[in-house]
């Protein structure tokens, strides 16, 4: 009985120090994404851009310059140009935006040639990527083509001197389901440790964030 209740209390004196181990190792548990290279081997296109509020557009109408115009997406999301109050424009493309003007400008002028062009990218936050949390400057950063964590936390300067990078998240929603899912990421690894497997791809719309450290 002696020896029974000798071991209890040692485990039970044990059981802190393994606890404030694990917070010390500020190691998250959790599903990971694939690792990615920190050089894209294959360059290529990403998504068709959409245009975003406060996106800078030039539009061009040929043989008719009266008609075109330098524009600001304003926050409601729409544009005005000569001829055309009120447009809607986020959530388009430059080509279907192009076509929609040429639509309201065959009123006025026979077959119009209008072209779109995105001076300044802000986009949508569906595609934007998010960091905040423990970093130097938190963010929202366009997404690009082939963009990996590596890139977007460069854009932020790094962590933060109290930052729990290896407890850091990434949030993904399936553009199917409009379900949401969170991700592992070792910040702490890749970026003060040189751990290249740490680094993954990104997408369109993830969020990113990063704790601080309890200690």
């Amino acid at each position: 009985m002696r020896f029974r209740r000798i071991s209890r209390l040692l485990i039970g004196a044990s059981l802190p120090a393994v606890a404030l181990t694990g917070c010390a190792s500020g190691v998250a548990t959790g599903p990971q994404l694939p690792s990615a290279s920190l050089v894209s081997t294959q360059e290529g296109p990403g998504e068709e851009y959409i245009i975003g509020p406060l996106d800078d557009l030039t539009i061009f109408v040929w043989r008719n310059p009266e008609l075109g115009a330098k524009v600001q997406v304003r926050p409601d999301g729409r544009i005005t140009t000569p001829l055309i109050a009120d447009m809607p424009a986020v959530g388009k493309t430059p080509k279907i935006l192009s076509d929609d003007i040429k639509a309201a400008l065959s009123k006025y002028i026979e077959n119009p040639l209008v072209s779109v062009i995105v001076n300044n990218f802000s986009g949508t936050f569906s595609q934007q990527v998010r960091i905040v949390g423990a970093t130097e400057k938190p963010a929202s950063i366009p997404y690009r083509a082939n963009m990996t964590l590596l890139d977007a936390m460069i854009s932020v300067g790094g962590l933060s001197e109290y930052a729990a990078g290896n407890r850091a998240r990434l949030v993904r929603a399936d553009k199917v389901t409009g379900k949401q899912q969170e991700f592992q990421v070792r910040l702490t690894d890749l970026l003060k440790k040189g751990d290249t497997k740490a680094n993954v791809m990104l997408a369109p719309g993830d969020v990113i964030i990063i704790p601080e450290s309890m200690f």
